[in-house]
């Protein structure tokens, strides 16, 4: 008969008693010379007490007289280690009989053999009442099988006896307690929970610790318990949520420790704490030993390893052994690999093993080579399977090609569902498009999604959105304090500060209204010298007020043949007023082509008094 939970054995079934309200179990061989004359002389103690201590020894033949005769006075233990006993010898019946002599009798380890032994021949009725028996005495395996029972059938009773079971010790009865917590907590959030993966839990538990009247609270709880009690599943979990909650130092040592009972993904999880803490060497033996275990993600973390150092070969093989366990992710990383390598023709069929065994992300990294290969008819299927698998790279990817298609409405469709699930570049092509709609506010919505996540023209965006609604600031007094800084003004810093040119301008801009000329100095210094021609046309201004003209020529200039207008024509107005007439026409002709046409009226006024005055 089948024991349960972890490193479970004869003992721990609680099939095997000893009488109970007696003397301690002898030690010695004195001892037990001593209960083999009392029960020679015909003490039923002494012969149930001796032929429990046979039984335990192995010694079958010598214990199985004892037993019966003790059984035969009426003792209750010797029959129920009697039914033991012609269990192991292969005589279920019979020892079934036993079984039921001995809870009849009030035992309840015998019911709890009772209740298993039904169970195992199909008999659930049975098997119900014999175990419901043994729990309601006390008996904590028997309140452990009778959960079981219950959970199979999904009788909502099943918990209670599982916390029972728990309360009394039995670590696989906390641990699969914890688990139905931890799923009950991760419904309640609407995530879906995974048997048998350590599930997250509440990141705003992390400050004020861990409420265990909520269910992933009280998860936690049993997973300790029974973690302390060796069970490497429990300490597994126990060292995810620990993690999850920032204490790297405790779920290291759970992880530790489930990785010496035998546990591959602990030595997994515990080689990503080492390499995060850049004990790179370390993780490798502990990723090694999983992988040996047979663990697809640790065989994958050492491919992602040996191909960072450029051990393409070893690499790959890694991520060869990582398929054979069962990991789809091996064939994408392959995919990944060869795609590195130029090896088109292999990339498409890893991508294609991994995507047709539905990998998301696989599909869509296919889609991309299909598109890279001109094939958007073949590329558009499998955007959408990813997409609609949940790959936000692919909604966003779709809507990309949509919008090279013209169709406008199912590019907007895509970026949507792509920026609900906080793709930073789709929400900033959301908002675009909001703005151009005139849908201020939920352009508004998205440029603030899509700058949080980083992007800078979306910061831009955003601060060009704001700063056109506020009023205009008229210059300060003199020996007034300049007044703060606006939130349209803190977007385009931010935006400035990711080397966005056009923010650097309107920075710069902002900084001298306020009468700030260093600060805007050195923003139209950094956009100018990033290559922008207003940066550099404004810095020229800036420094033609400030008395410094020879390097406001050089950067107008610089704006000038970059295509600047404004700027040649500041230019042909130096040189005029120098005297150099020719150098000044060249420059008014230069604006007269580059515009706007405000700037080409006046400059070829410019122009054609240059061109009188040199031919007078």
């Amino acid at each position: 008969m089948d024991v349960m939970g972890d490193k479970a054995t004869l003992l721990d079934t609680g099939r095997f008693v000893q009488a109970v309200d007696r003397e301690e179990d002898p030690g010695t061989a004195a001892e037990e010379m001593r209960h083999r004359l009392a029960a020679e002389a015909g003490d039923v103690d002494a012969m149930s007490v001796l032929g429990s201590l046979l039984l335990r020894r192995g010694d079958l033949d010598g214990a199985e007289s004892l037993l019966r005769a003790a059984t035969a006075e009426g003792d209750r233990a010797a029959a129920n280690n009697l039914g033991v006993l012609l269990h192991q010898r292969g005589y279920a019946d019979e020892a079934a009989g036993w079984w039921r002599v001995a809870a009849v009798a009030g035992s309840a380890a015998a019911a709890h053999a009772l209740g298993r032994h039904h169970r195992e021949r199909g008999d659930e009725p049975a098997a119900e009442y014999w175990l419901r028996q043994s729990a309601e005495q006390g008996h904590t395996l028997g309140a452990y099988a009778l959960a079981d029972l219950l959970e199979h059938r999904g009788d909502v009773g099943a918990e209670r006896w599982m916390r029972v079971a728990a309360e009394r010790g039995h670590r696989e009865a906390a641990y699969r307690l914890a688990r139905a917590l931890d799923r009950r907590a991760a419904a309640e959030r609407g995530e879906p929970a995974e048997c048998g993966e350590p599930l997250p839990v509440r990141r705003a538990a992390r400050a004020a610790g861990k409420d265990v009247r909520t269910p992933a609270g009280e998860a936690e709880q049993w997973y300790r318990q029974a973690a302390a009690r060796g069970h490497r599943r429990a300490a597994l979990h126990l060292g995810a949520i620990l993690e999850h909650r920032g204490e790297l130092k405790e779920a290291g040592r759970w992880y530790l420790n489930s990785a010496k009972d035998g546990e591959p993904r602990a030595a997994c999880a515990l080689g990503f704490l080492l390499r995060d803490a850049g004990d790179e060497e370390s993780a490798a033996v502990w990723w090694l030993k999983a992988a040996q275990d047979g663990d697809g993600n640790a065989a994958n973390a050492l491919g992602a390893l040996h191909a960072e150092r450029g051990e393409t070969q070893t690499a790959e093989r890694w991520y060869r052994a990582a398929m054979d366990a069962g990991d789809v992710n091996g064939a994408y990383n392959l995919g990944l690999l060869c795609a590195e390598q130029g090896r088109t023709a292999q990339a498409d069929q890893w991508y294609r093993r991994a995507a047709y065994a539905g990998h998301r992300e696989a599909a869509n990294a296919l889609a991309v080579l299909l598109l890279q290969g001109g094939d958007a008819a073949g590329a558009e299927p499998w955007f959408s399977k990813a997409a609609e698998a949940g790959s936000v790279d692919a909604a966003f990817n779709l809507g990309i090609l949509y919008a090279s298609r013209g169709d406008e409405a199912s590019a907007l469709r895509w970026y949507e569902r792509a920026a609900a699930d906080g793709h930073t570049d789709a929400a900033l092509q959301v908002g675009t498009a909001r703005l151009r709609e005139g849908d201020e506010q939920e352009a508004e919505r998205h440029l603030r999604c899509a700058a949080g996540g980083g992007s800078a023209e979306a910061a831009y965006r955003l601060g060009t959105l704001l700063d056109a609604r506020r009023p205009a600031a008229a210059p300060p007094a003199l020996g007034e304090p300049a007044a703060e800084k606006t939130e349209c003004e803190e977007w385009y810093e931010r935006a400035a500060e990711q080397g966005h040119r056009r923010a650097q301008v309107r920075v710069g801009m902002l900084a001298a209204g306020r009468g700030d000329v260093v600060e805007a100095a050195r923003w139209y210094r950094k956009a100018a010298e990033a290559g922008s021609r207003n940066g550099a046309f404004n810095l020229g201004l800036l420094l033609a007020r400030e008395g410094s003209e020879p390097e406001a020529a050089l950067w107008w200039t610089r704006a000038a043949d970059a295509g600047h207008g404004r700027a040649a024509l500041r230019l042909a107005l130096l040189y005029a007023r120098r005297g150099q007439l020719a150098q000044g026409q060249r420059w008014a002709s230069r604006a007269v082509d580059l515009g706007p046409a405000e700037v080409s009226e006046r400059a070829g006024r410019l122009r054609e008094a240059l061109r009188q005055e040199l031919s007078a």
